[in-house]
């Protein structure tokens, strides 16, 4: 008897902490993007964080709390695989480089994440960024203290002595006190860069495979690490337990690191034939990023060009040719995972990336899924977001409007929810 009334006391508290439900009542919601069905008046359950049931008709409990969203489309939260949220291309972004700490760095991202938040990115990948800055922000936002996207982070890049990805364009005493760890050369090198990368908080490994727009160096844009080196990498990086991601925009670069073994391309440029059957055959994803294209071309071509002519001529000669890569690709039956690479553009518009998809040919559903349960998929979280089917994060958004009809409703996002917590009701 006694041991039966000591239990239900010990259990008393634990019952009272349990979280209340909050009713999510929606009109139009997408609950599986891979299925493409489109369901009418459900209610979402949300306990603890979490999706807990899909129900029919408008239900409540007492004591839940009711989300109206009787006359919005709901859709998994948004999810952008390549953004480097600590900064934002402008006029004073080489000055910036010598200029700001890595605690101004992180203040910076946290103004960022907020923006990308309440765009309806409720996760995202930082694909390069000072380590301690990146690594700090991605704490504060998992824990509350910052609004902000769910962060999945690679840090600092691991790149070629003297190519994109190091440190170009300033005197040769102040680049060797910028050079992060990161840079490599050799393979015995590069895996050393690899593993520290891992050691220091990296939850998936970027690299650049080719030279860059936005690297202040007149070395093109082909392959910088050699196939040793990119062996190397791959296979150090899968050894731990990490995917390698690999910004790429010459070819020779692109078909290397994907017989390296490499598990997915970024940018794309110059993707050829053989190339896109790689990518088939490896299962490899595209992040075509044609945003960054986009507006890297438009300041290089316009009357306010802030970049530096070895920018500027990379910028005109790669920035047009982005959208029919995607086009070729996406006929070609290449997996493609949505990312804008913002932080050349600004923070907050990465949902212009979805017009831009469907220029390229994709549907508004496949630029949805691109955004959802591919990039979920890409990122190896399909089991936390991509989806609002039961058990998986409350990541959720609601717009006016049919996205399935017209994407650029995505850019008028009214409501944002992640992990449960409501971060914008309009």
């Amino acid at each position: 008897m006694l041991g039966a009334v000591l239990a239900a006391a010990l259990s008393a508290p634990a019952l009272a902490q349990a979280p209340a439900a909050t009713f999510v009542q929606a009109g139009r919601v997408l609950v599986d993007p891979a299925s493409g069905k489109v369901e009418t008046n459900k209610t979402l359950v949300v306990q603890g964080g979490k999706v807990v049931r899909v129900a029919d008709g408008f239900v409540s409990e007492p004591g839940g709390k009711v989300v109206d969203l009787k006359s919005s489309f709901v859709l998994p939260g948004l999810i952008d695989s390549h953004v480097h949220i600590t900064s934002q291309q402008g006029p004073t972004s080489r000055l910036d480089e010598v200029t700001e700490s890595s605690a101004q760095q992180a203040m910076d991202g946290a103004r960022y994440a907020k923006r990308t938040l309440m765009a309806g990115f409720t996760t995202v990948a930082d694909l390069g960024a000072d380590n301690d800055a990146i690594f700090a922000l991605r704490k504060a936002t998992a824990m509350g203290d910052v609004p902000g996207p769910r962060i999945v982070a690679a840090g600092s890049a691991i790149s070629v002595h003297g190519g994109h990805g190091d440190v170009n364009g300033f005197r040769e005493d102040v680049m060797h006190v910028l050079r992060p760890g990161s840079v490599c050369s050799g393979p015995a090198d590069c895996s050393r860069a690899v593993r520290e990368q891992v050691w220091k908080g990296a939850d998936i490994i970027k690299i650049t495979a080719t030279g860059g727009v936005l690297s202040n160096t007149a070395a093109g844009l082909a392959q910088q690490f050699s196939d040793e080196e990119l062996k190397a990498i791959v296979e150090s990086a899968h050894r731990m337990g990490r995917r390698v991601t690999a910004h790429a925009h010459g070819g020779d670069g692109i078909n290397s690191f994907l017989k390296a073994g490499g598990d997915s391309i970024e940018h794309g440029t110059y993707l050829d034939a053989e190339g896109i059957a790689l990518m088939k055959k490896n299962g490899a994803y595209l992040i075509p990023t044609l945003m960054a294209g986009d507006f890297v071309y438009r300041v290089a071509s316009g009357p306010n060009n802030f970049l530096t002519p070895a920018q500027s001529a990379k910028a005109l000669e790669a920035g047009p040719k982005m959208l029919d890569m995607a086009r070729r690709a996406h006929a070609g039956g290449v997996k493609i995972a949505f990312g804008t690479d913002t932080g050349v553009s600004a923070h907050g518009d990465n949902a212009g990336e979805f017009a831009l998809l469907v220029k390229a040919g994709l549907t508004p559903l496949e630029a949805i899924q691109a955004a959802t349960v591919n990039a979920a998929d890409h990122l190896q979280i399909s089991n936390v977001a991509g989806s609002l089917t039961p058990g998986h994060a409350a990541d959720l958004i609601a717009v006016q409007g049919d996205p399935l009809k017209d994407v650029a409703v995505l850019q008028k996002v009214g409501f944002v929810m992640k992990d449960g917590t409501v971060y914008k009701a309009e």
